[in-house]
């Protein structure tokens, strides 16, 4: 048995697990010490990537997006992720439910509620014409087809790199392997590659956590009227939500799976309640419609958009920060996807993914969000004035419920809704991030327990630091941005790898 621990301890990799330990401590420290000088420094240096090298973002974002349908329809389309004959391993329901609730979390929820309110106070929405027309456009848009590209073109690289090669080590410096070669792979670019992914996996953690969870702390202020702060309540939901998720992924795929499909029920449970006695299902029909519509017809435009004269910033704010937002969640959620879709082919997981990803995010922010918009338009509330009058997104989701019959049952079931959706998010965050810290793991072989136990406390301290600091929304997605940006380019790397590994294994099979 020691002898065993013993071997263990040598597979894991120290450097690659601590450094990036030392420096979200350090960070957090920071935060914690000296919050408004923290977020000063943070704010500039996002002012450069985001506002100076903004274009990267969006050229990235487009050509990810054309390359997940080249590989659908290619001849790389019917690569099994697995042996040739293989079978998918999971039914397509659950497949998906796995899929759709770790790469979205809580976030979804926050967002579907109010993100409409964000865009129509911003100038670009009245040059392009009407708030009804296309604040309720915007949201499809920023979480539809781009970033499930991202994940999806990496789940399948990573898949291929799984159950086709066989690699031992789950890491984005071996899936670049392909160009930059076995030595560098295993060297200092190698070390370079994982380290700036699990920092950037980190960051990404952070910004979820920070963005949501005040939500979830309003929800309980309201529900029990507790009198301490909501700072306070968020870091103790913080503390929960992690013993959750800490739970689920030591018991591995099946508690993975199980919370998965509950997250679904309870999500899709919540979009039909709105629907059904929310009284603005006429409006939530139509207008969701015409707004899939505008989307589709002004795709290229919305996506090439960068406000060159800096005339309202709306990209530099918006569509700049979710590409950098998805492209940082992409070094956890595509490993988990890619894990999961074995017995796959590459069409099936990209286009299925389309389908279930996709299709799930636009039914929530056309129902959740055009319920608002509908009273808005009605004239029956006014969410942008109060919205302006305090900025407070979080008070005015709660406003927004409340117009709702049963408002009480609905906050308990968005409560409930967030909770399913962050643990079943980071407890595939952290399975992923476990299975890092090993020079190499065998095929369903899984991380030992306390490696897991480790990066669950982990992701769980930048947030805390966040929060603690009242990091302002700028600076919760300046995170994301900075972090973003050396990830932008280890996927392009990773991406031209895939395809001609996949190249060479055609031809291995002729």
């Amino acid at each position: 048995m020691t002898n065993s621990k013993t071997a263990d301890k040598k597979r894991i990799d120290w450097m690659i697990t601590l450094v990036p330990f030392f420096l979200i401590t350090a960070l957090a420290v920071y935060l914690f010490i000296f919050p408004e000088q923290a977020n000063d420094v943070i704010s500039k240096v996002r002012f450069f990537f985001g506002d100076t090298v903004g274009l990267y973002y969006l050229i990235i974002g487009l050509g990810v997006l054309l390359v997940s349908i080249f590989l659908s329809f290619s001849k790389y389309g019917n690569i099994v992720l697995g042996k040739p004959d293989e079978k998918p391993k999971y039914s397509f329901f659950t497949w998906g439910a796995m899929m759709f609730t770790c790469g979205l979390a809580a976030d979804i929820l926050f967002y579907s509620f109010a993100e409409w309110v964000m865009y129509a106070t911003n100038p670009h929405i009245e040059e392009m014409g009407s708030i009804a027309e296309w604040a309720g456009v915007f949201p499809l848009f920023h979480w539809s087809f781009i970033p499930w590209a991202f994940y999806l073109v990496l789940a399948v690289a990573f898949g291929f790199m799984l159950h086709v090669r066989k690699r031992n080590r789950q890491r984005y410096s071996e899936a670049c392997c392909p160009v930059i070669g076995e030595k560098h792979a295993k060297g200092i670019l190698g070390r370079i590659i994982d380290l700036f992914a699990l920092f950037a996996l980190l960051a990404g953690t952070a910004t979820t956590f920070s963005v949501a969870t005040p939500l979830m702390a309003s929800i309980i202020v309201k529900l029990f009227g507790i009198s301490i702060s909501r700072t306070a309540v968020t870091i103790i939901i913080l503390l929960i939500t992690c013993a959750v998720y800490t739970y689920a992924v030591i018991h591995g795929f099946k508690g993975i799976s199980f919370l998965a499909k509950l997250c679904i029920y309870l999500f899709f449970g919540l979009l039909i309640i709105v629907l059904l006695i929310g009284g603005q299902a006429r409006f939530i029909i139509e207008n969701g419609f015409q707004s899939l519509g505008k989307m589709f017809q002004n795709f290229i435009e919305l996506s090439t958009y960068s406000d060159p004269v800096r005339a309202n910033n709306f990209p530099q704010d918006w569509t700049i920060y979710y590409w950098a937002y998805w492209m940082v969640w992409c070094i956890a959620a595509p490993f988990f996807i890619g894990n999961i879709s074995r017995g796959r082919t590459i069409k099936q997981t990209i286009l299925g993914g389309y389908v279930f990803g996709v299709g799930s995010t636009i039914v929530s922010f056309v129902i959740l969000g055009n319920y608002s918009l509908g009273l808005q338009t009605t004239g029956a509330a006014d969410f942008i004035a109060a919205y302006q009058a305090d900025g407070d997104l979080y008070g005015l989701i709660l406003k927004i419920i409340d117009t709702m019959p049963i408002a009480p049952v609905i906050l308990v079931l968005v409560l409930l809704c967030m909770i399913a959706f962050y643990a079943t998010s980071f407890d595939s965050i952290a399975y992923t991030a476990a299975c890092y810290s090993y020079k190499r793991l065998e095929e369903n072989e899984k991380p030992h327990t306390a490696i897991i136990l480790l990066w669950c406390i982990l992701l769980i301290v930048l947030p805390i630091a966040l929060v603690f600091s009242e990091s302002s929304m700028n600076n919760i997605q300046s995170v994301s941005i900075i972090s973003a940006f050396p990830i932008g380019i280890i996927m392009i790397i990773m991406i031209w790898s895939f395809i001609k590994d996949a190249g060479k294994y055609l031809k291995e099979k002729k």
